[in-house]
């Protein structure tokens, strides 16, 4: 098993729509950012790319390249999730924490969790997202903002014909 940690942060944008685990989450101002800002997935991304020891999420989706212009984070994701298996591994679980003055998470977490779930291909019960408060301090406490935390766990794909306890 190997285990990765991945960061993002964003200012919000009103221009944009929010989107925060694949979800769009309403009534909020989106994220600014290269693709469509989706925090998220952005640290999701850091992540597993870390744990395979695949590198980062700008070197694979560098933020001057034109093609990755607004681009759906998800499919982002995917395109990791190619590297991973290619590189032997799936994943175990996610753990991602959203710090946030607004909006709250926890009405969104299981919607987020059941997406991610399935990007991933894990069950959503392998995918744990929950919010926490800045308590009103620096640039996430004024509303700027917000950041995400994840960390992911990855094991080494079964090899055919392993039987298990190989």
């Amino acid at each position: 098993m190997r285990v990765g940690i991945g960061f993002d942060s964003h200012r919000f944008s009103a221009a944009r729509t929010l989107v925060l685990g694949g979800i769009q989450i309403p009534d909020v101002p989106g994220l600014s950012g290269h693709s469509d800002g989706d925090a998220v997935l952005h640290a999701l991304i850091d992540a597993l790319l870390g744990a395979a020891a695949l590198g980062s999420i700008g070197e694979r989706f560098p933020d001057h390249d034109p093609a990755y212009a607004g681009a759906d984070s998800a499919v982002l994701l995917s395109s990791a999730m190619g590297w991973l298996g290619e590189a032997g591994y799936r994943v175990a679980n996610a753990d991602i924490t959203v710090i946030a003055e607004q909006p709250r998470i926890q009405p969104y977490a299981r919607s987020m969790e059941r997406r991610i779930g399935e990007l991933l291909g894990v069950g959503s019960t392998d995918v744990s997202v929950k919010g926490k408060s800045n308590e009103g301090m620096g640039w996430i406490g004024r509303g700027e903002g917000l950041a995400v935390f994840a960390i992911a766990s990855i094991d080494r794909l079964p090899e055919s014909g392993d039987s298990p306890g190989d």
